[in-house]
């Protein structure tokens, strides 16, 4: 559990983007943001794929990176 939360937390802190600034680019609650980030909770497919829609729009460079660490995650 928490692939995604930690590549989303090291994309967000690598790049300065809030958990606020991903939650409302999301339109959702930043506490939604705050479970995956700290592990809690893993997001939903679909969820992940919109946070990857919404980085996108924050900055390209961080969507590569968390698909990038999000994948490579996977294979260990």
């Amino acid at each position: 559990m928490g692939r995604a939360g930690k590549a989303l937390r090291q994309v967000l802190e690598h790049y300065s983007i809030s958990q606020y600034q991903l939650a409302a680019v999301m339109g959702i609650d930043r506490s939604n943001v705050s479970r995956w980030v700290s592990e809690e909770r893993d997001p939903s497919a679909e969820a992940v794929f919109t946070i990857k829609n919404s980085l996108q729009k924050l900055n390209s460079e961080a969507a590569k990176d968390f698909v990038r660490l999000y994948l490579d995650d996977m294979e260990e």
